[in-house]
């Protein structure tokens, strides 16, 4: 079997180095992976990939930011020479980027099977790309590999329970391998002079709170305000540093909201880990934060990952307090690697 991973961007990466480990272990499968560019800052791209121990892409495609539509458009043209050449027997995907939606197209247009990794999640509101991604990926996957039941029951509803399968959340997996890792690291905090659970962690990157000067002023208010309770460490994400200096932005005081550089993935979950609360507009940072038990402020004005907020772990910014907290039911359980390559396996051996 040959399998194509298009991947793009962190979150993509952290998982697929999962299953990357795991295919690894099996024969007869030779996983050729894209990378298109989308994350081009090394912390947040190579370095991941080197920490995490992934194969090293077998095509880079150096596509680099712009507008979604140009974006995804070099993408596409990029992805389907790829697949022109390596004729992969399936296309295997993640999450909800822009690179998502051009390694699905691009497997689309060529007749080629796609599996989505990270299926079935919904947001509700149609105005965010991600939400446009995800259905949009949907709607053209084969197979949909879902991290939780409500993804599952989100494609039964849109009619597209037929082959949506309950794998569990790679990001758990990823944690697991970095937590297991004996590699002699310098701790972040020690580096930082932070002491654990006296300091915030906050990372911005969506669009809808980066590109305009009222957005993002509104989220610097926020983590100012925020700032006055205990100092929050902000790595500033390629996209927000370019913003920040677009609109004449910045901290009033810079010494409890420190800004800085992206961190691997090896120091991000340190840090993680000793923050007293997480405030950010990442998808994974979620999930990660509860990995943790560390509370987490979502800065957007809904979630795809409503479990947490349910179980008292997160909240949107707009709500004043978290739910009373609980263990999240069957959410946090390394192991979904190995179900995403049965599933693989299974593909396979059908034809």
């Amino acid at each position: 079997m040959k399998l194509a991973t298009v991947l793009g961007v962190r979150p993509e990466l952290v998982q697929a180095a999962a299953v990357s480990r795991a295919l690894a272990a099996c024969a007869h499968v030779d996983e050729v992976v894209i990378h298109t560019g989308q994350h081009y800052d090394a912390a947040l791209s190579t370095d991941i990939m080197h920490e995490l121990d992934m194969p090293a892409p077998r095509h880079r495609l150096a596509i680099g930011s712009g507008s979604h539509g140009a974006q995804t458009g070099r993408m596409l043209a990029a992805i389907e020479s790829v697949l022109l050449a390596e004729r992969p027997d399936c296309v295997l995907v993640y999450c909800d980027t822009n690179t998502t939606l051009a390694g699905a197209l691009a497997a689309a247009k060529l007749a080629i099977p796609i599996v989505h990794v990270e299926a079935g999640l919904r947001g509700r509101n149609r105005r965010l790309p991600e939400e446009l991604n995800r259905v949009l990926v949907d709607r053209l996957s084969s197979v949909h590999l879902c991290p939780n039941g409500d993804g599952r029951q989100n494609l039964i509803d849109e009619g597209q329970g037929e082959h949506a399968e309950v794998v569990g959340d790679l990001i758990f997996d990823a944690l697991e391998l970095i937590a297991r890792s004996g590699e002699r690291h310098l701790d972040p905090l020690a580096r930082l002079r932070l002491a654990p659970g006296g300091y915030a962690l906050a990372t911005v990157h969506r669009a809808e709170n980066t590109a305009s000067a009222a957005a993002l002023a509104r989220v610097l208010a926020y983590l100012e305000e925020q700032a006055r309770q205990r100092p929050v460490l902000w790595p500033l994400h390629p996209r927000t540093r370019a913003a920040l200096r677009r609109f004449g932005l910045a901290p009033r005081a810079p010494h409890a909201l420190r800004e800085c550089a992206p961190f691997g993935y090896r120091d991000m979950a340190r840090l993680l880990a000793g923050a007293a609360c997480i405030y950010t507009d990442s998808g994974g940072l979620q999930r990660e934060a509860y990995a943790h038990r560390v509370p987490c402020v979502t800065l957007r004005t809904e979630t795809e990952w409503p479990q947490t907020i349910a179980a008292g772990w997160n909240r949107l910014w707009s709500q004043p307090h978290w739910q009373p907290r609980r263990p999240i039911d069957g959410f946090g359980e390394p192991g979904a690697a190995a179900r995403v390559v049965a599933v693989l396996r299974r593909l396979a051996a059908s034809g």
